[in-house]
């Protein structure tokens, strides 16, 4: 399975602490948002999971936790622009 984290939101930039602490509960549950009431359960196991995709404007937070990563396949896009943080 590919797990991709850049659909809604900048995971490593703003959640990277929710984000590692998914990957040490093994899961992670996901809502849907064109049906609310629908709530999918993904493992996160190593065994199952194949590649995490990350897209990041700022992967500076999660660059102390790669450890945690180390059993993960992972691919890195990092976008960069003079539009951070609302600076032109």
């Amino acid at each position: 399975m590919i797990i991709n984290t850049g659909m809604r939101t900048d995971i490593p930039a703003f959640y990277s602490r929710w984000f590692l602490n998914r990957l040490e509960a093994g899961v992670v549950l996901i809502r849907n948002p064109y049906n609310p009431n629908q709530v999918t359960r993904y493992r996160l196991s190593p065994d199952v999971v194949d590649l995490i995709g990350f897209c990041t404007k700022n992967p500076a937070p999660m660059l102390p936790h790669m450890d945690a990563l180390k059993d993960y396949g992972q691919y890195w896009l990092v976008t960069i622009t003079p539009y951070w943080r609302g600076k032109d």
